[in-house]
């Protein structure tokens, strides 16, 4: 059962409700920018965030079109971090997406993307498995290239039968077509996320994070955490909102809906009170007073 508090947030939202983690096309997404809004106005959402990994591409045309449908959209990002034991992913909200530090960090990660698929594509040749890199391209479309595009282009050649299949006999960490992406630290990535104006939470930290990391990066500089999650149990997530209560955090939380890749669509199935983005807001605002 939830905590009284959370149960009362999740029971009813006056205000709305709001999916704070949305990728499109513009990453690992199946989905353009502009077919999620429309999809988030047949479920009648009031806020979207869009939080690709490493992109911020899909900001402005989901924007425009979050204006024509009257829904609010969240500039953001998803930023793959590395500690040296942990990979972390820091969500960012509202950020400036016009920001020189987040536009020159995304085309290095673009170009750091394009060769790590290469280097896969040739591990796969060296095993016998002769993909077509021009297939692999046309996956990812305008899209940042990552695994989830090989992936793809391993089933349509019948290479493997499922997506699952591709991760798992050649695209996983420690599988023999595997090769490890390029990360900042967390402090480099909060930090990125703060110059750029915006709100930094550490994204599905009931996924192998014990407490004492998570405290760690609370004194680094974290704003808030993201509670709700499809691979978060009810336990973890009345769990992780007393650890919010406590340090004096932010939460978030959503579908991390990346379209129907693989099974079906989480977006619209985890959803938060948008309540949880006038917290935001108003912690920005104080921010901002301040500085």
């Amino acid at each position: 059962m939830m905590e009284p508090g959370l149960q009362q947030a999740f029971s009813s939202s006056p205000d709305g409700w709001a999916d704070l983690h949305v990728h499109t096309n513009v990453s690992d997404g199946v989905d353009g920018p502009e077919f999620i809004i429309q999809k988030a106005a047949r479920l009648r959402l009031q806020a979207v965030a869009i939080t690709d990994h490493d992109a911020v591409g899909g900001i402005q045309p989901a924007q425009q079109k979050g204006k024509e449908l009257g829904i609010e959209i969240i500039p953001g990002i998803e930023l793959s971090t590395f500690d040296g034991q942990y990979d972390i992913h820091i969500l960012g909200y509202f950020i400036d997406a016009s920001d020189e530090g987040i536009r020159n960090y995304v085309l290095f990660l673009q170009d750091e993307r394009r060769r790590r698929a290469e280097k896969i594509v040739q591990k796969l040749h060296e095993m016998g498995v002769r993909l077509r890199m021009e297939l692999v391209w046309e996956k990812a479309g305008r899209g940042s290239i990552g695994r989830p595009h090989i992936a793809e282009a391993l089933m349509e050649e019948g290479y493997v039968l499922s997506y699952d299949e591709a991760f798992y006999r050649y695209l996983a960490e420690g599988k023999p077509a595997y090769v490890p992406k390029y990360k900042i630290s967390p402090r480099e990535g909060i930090e990125l996320i703060h110059r750029a104006g915006g709100l930094a939470f550490i994204a599905h930290p009931g996924m192998g994070l014990n407490l004492d990391v998570l405290i760690n990066y609370i004194r680094i500089g974290i704003d808030g955490i993201e509670i709700q999650h499809p691979k978060h149990s009810l336990r973890t997530i009345n769990e992780l909102y007393q650890l919010a209560i406590k340090q004096g955090l932010l939460v978030s939380g959503g579908s991390d809906s990346h379209g129907e890749r693989n099974g079906e669509d989480t977006m619209g199935l985890f959803n938060v009170p948008y309540q949880f983005v006038k917290e935001m807001k108003k912690t920005l605002a104080l921010m901002r007073k301040d500085s």
